[in-house]
């Protein structure tokens, strides 16, 4: 039996038993090339709605539809082995029922053959997460810094500087959790507010731009990798600089082209080499 055939792709339960325990690793993944760099070095592939900014060029997450959800997270789920495949989904397509959610979330997982979904939202979502968890659909929460609500939330800022907004976070990671989510995404709180509440929890937290006592950490991997540079949060490490490999390569190879030293010879068919 090939080793291919071996592997056993991590499981949602698996995740959720991974409470107080080794740090759970969670990247962005879009498309399948990526997805086979990234599948053996992380336990969680997470299709971000942020693919609206970082592969659309989009503003904020806004404007990211189900369909195209559906189609980075189909790449994704086909591309990889080992990690659990969770699918955000988008603004508009979840907030308006419990049904309405449902029926959006099955489409997502019957046609991608995801894991899970992620929702964002808290203590006003609880009754949407235990309608879906109770019919079969894996749910992880996210709280905090709410991309899609970015308006409503006065904009990129860090969430739970006061005592009432910190408070309404925590509260809302409750009822989340509470609810049955598998996990939860405390994205962009101060420190205190996410220890708070992975302390609290019986849920693993996954921090970003949180706390480095979350159970997991997830970042976007084209940040991380320096190949998205529109702007760098605060709480973003780069690892690589690949964004400036890049632009040399290309410039090289219009160079070459403007210079006609490629294709040479041995890049041709008949050119002397087989």
């Amino acid at each position: 039996m090939s080793a291919t055939t071996d592997l056993k792709r991590i499981s949602v339960r698996d995740i959720r038993l991974r409470k107080g325990g080794e740090p759970i690793v969670v990247l962005t993944a879009y498309t399948a090339p990526m997805t086979k760099l990234l599948d053996d070095c992380v336990d969680i592939l997470l299709v971000g709605d942020s693919l609206g900014m970082v592969v659309y060029g989009m503003e904020t997450t806004l404007g990211v539809t189900l369909e195209m959800m559906i189609a980075h997270g189909t790449a994704v789920v086909r591309a990889s082995r080992r990690a659990c495949v969770i699918v955000d989904m988008p603004f508009g397509s979840y907030q308006e029922s419990p049904e309405a959610a449902f029926k959006a979330c099955a489409q997502v997982m019957a046609l991608t053959g995801c894991a899970g979904v992620k929702l964002e939202g808290g203590i006003e979502m609880a009754n949407t997460i235990a309608f879906l968890t109770r019919r079969g659909i894996p749910v992880m929460g996210h709280v905090g810094l709410r991309p899609q609500s970015v308006h409503a939330l006065g904009g990129f800022r860090a969430q739970g500087r006061d005592g009432a907004e910190a408070a309404a976070i925590v509260a809302d990671a409750v009822a989340v959790a509470e609810a049955g989510a598998f996990a939860v995404v405390v994205e962009g709180t101060i420190e205190a507010v996410a220890r708070q509440i992975t302390s609290i929890v019986a849920v693993p937290t996954i921090g970003i731009g949180a706390s480095p006592v979350c159970d997991g950490q997830v970042l976007v991997t084209e940040d991380l990798l320096g190949l998205f540079n529109d702007f760098k949060p605060r709480f973003v490490k780069r690892y690589a600089e690949l964004g400036e490999l890049v632009t040399t390569a290309a410039r090289a190879y219009a160079d070459d082209v403007r210079t006609r030293r490629f294709p040479a010879s041995e890049h041709c068919f008949g050119g002397g080499q087989k």
